[in-house]
């Protein structure tokens, strides 16, 4: 097989646009590619699963273990013939000042070769000594070759191949041009989601094509060769009585984690998707789960799909359970104002939403919970201290006083600074983003918390639904 981590001097590089196109350009080669984003991101991974063909994950040093990043990338790499990890900043970025949560940090850890998209623009002799410092600041990293980015031109790549074969030993494995039509659109949060993209499919195709002539596909290969990963056993719990849980995946709704769907089916969940800007019900189901995403840009449509929010509020005001995290909670509320226009939304909530030019709450976020959380069970005691992360440019105005918080907000911003998770009946909406770990399995509670409320529902009807 072949693994390596694709990153950089520093952000906005291009590392993304030249995995995405490594990614596409490898699956037309025929191999199984599986592509790994590190760091707590959603757009970049919808990017490079629509472009491999096949679910990119995760791995993030705040929200998990470090075994559980071992496992998890063992399990995945198992069944592919190249495993592509795209890092986030630069190679040595990083919170800490050891380094400990950097690319380098997991490079080292998964026993990855880096690959290094060099921004050229401007650089020629000067790129020698940035390579050299990059290979003597830990020597425990093999930078196993370069891929030159944004190139001037042919004049441009000579000299630093030139300059780059005379002081260092890393090949240059690619040398890219300067293409402003390759660029993906970027909004507030990054790069438009791919979810939202008709031109999606085209777009990777273009990316495909012009970074495999431009990148020596072979001797990437070459170099990053290794041994083949056994997967880890998976562990399984006990059979449970499926619920149906509801999942809101749209073009407004598409920021989830792949393994925590997988970690709620495991739990029992039966997902059922449905759409919130064309589906005129809620489907048949005993719970639902909302995602984040961009209903601010789609607030015209999701107002106008009145018959869904009446449905999700109708069930709602009965007992429905609810999870929404994010662009979940802004849809949840009671409208969302965004330049100069404001939109009805579903109501749930007690708040309206405010889009500002900033944003709100950004990064990761240490949680601890209340007495008020719904998914804890008589005499459980409230979890410890949670990591999340989040990423809003919303706020909450005219929230009602008395208003119940799953959460106390110990690092970051979280709904209004102090909390998050807003407690409405058996609807918990949160602007901080989770992963179901060891440390927190988030899914499995609330997939019990579903089974819970379904039986109750059941028991006062009389009745059990077969739901499977």
């Amino acid at each position: 097989m072949h693994r390596f981590l694709i990153s950089a001097a520093h952000k906005s590089s291009g590392k993304t646009t030249v995995s995405i196109g490594l990614a596409a350009a490898l699956r037309r080669r025929g191999l199984t590619v599986q592509p790994f984003k590190k760091g707590p991101d959603y757009i970049d991974p919808l990017w490079l699963g629509l472009a491999s063909g096949r679910a990119c994950r995760n791995l993030d040093f705040n929200l998990s273990t470090v075994e559980e990043l071992r496992l998890q990338f063992a399990r995945h790499a198992a069944t592919a013939d190249v495993c592509l990890v795209e890092g986030n900043k630069g190679l040595y970025d990083g919170l800490d000042l050891d380094g400990g949560n950097s690319n380098a940090a997991l490079a080292r850890l998964l026993e990855l070769p880096v690959v290094l998209v060099l921004d050229a623009r401007g650089m020629t002799r000067g790129i020698a000594p940035l390579i050299l410092g990059y290979q003597a600041f830990d020597p425990e990293i093999r930078i196993a070759g370069v891929i030159l980015n944004r190139l001037g031109g042919a004049r441009h790549e000579a000299k630093l191949r030139a300059v780059i074969e005379h002081y260092t030993d890393v090949p240059v494995i690619g040398a890219v041009a300067e293409n402003s039509a390759l660029a993906i659109a970027e909004r507030h949060l990054g790069l438009m989601p791919a979810n939202e993209s008709t031109e999606a499919d085209r777009h990777i195709a273009r990316l495909a094509e012009f970074i495999g002539l431009q990148v020596n596909i072979a001797r990437l290969l070459e170099l990053t060769a290794s041994a083949p990963l056994a997967a880890p056993p998976m562990q399984r719990s006990a059979p449970a009585e499926p619920v149906r849980i509801g999942l809101a995946r749209d073009r407004a709704f598409g920021f989830y984690y792949h393994d925590d769907l997988e970690a709620l089916e495991r739990a029992g969940a039966v997902l059922v998707p449905f759409d919130t800007l064309s589906d005129r019900r809620l489907p048949a189901v005993d719970g639902v789960f909302i995602g984040g995403g961009f209903p601010e840009r789609l607030a015209g449509e999701l107002e106008a799909n009145a018959g869904l929010r009446r449905d999700l509020l109708q069930a709602i005001e009965a007992g429905l359970p609810v999870y929404a995290e994010c662009g979940g909670l802004m849809y949840l509320a009671r409208s969302i104002s965004w330049r100069g226009q404001v939109h009805r939304m579903v109501g749930a909530l007690p708040a309206d939403i405010v889009m500002h030019d900033k944003p709100v709450g950004r990064g990761y976020v240490r949680l601890q919970e209340t007495t008020g959380h719904p998914w804890r069970t008589a005499g459980q005691a409230p979890a410890g201290e949670i990591p999340a992360h989040e990423f809003h440019y919303s706020g909450l105005e005219h929230l009602e006083p008395g208003t119940v918080f799953s959460y106390r907000v110990l690092r970051g911003h979280g709904a209004d600074g102090a909390y998050d998770g807003i407690v409405h009946k058996n609807v918990l909406a949160c602007y901080s983003h989770f992963r179901s770990c060891a440390g927190y399995d988030w899914a499995g509670r609330f997939v019990a918390f579903v089974r819970q409320c379904a039986a109750v529902r059941n028991a006062r009807l009389g009745y059990t639904v077969n739901v499977s």
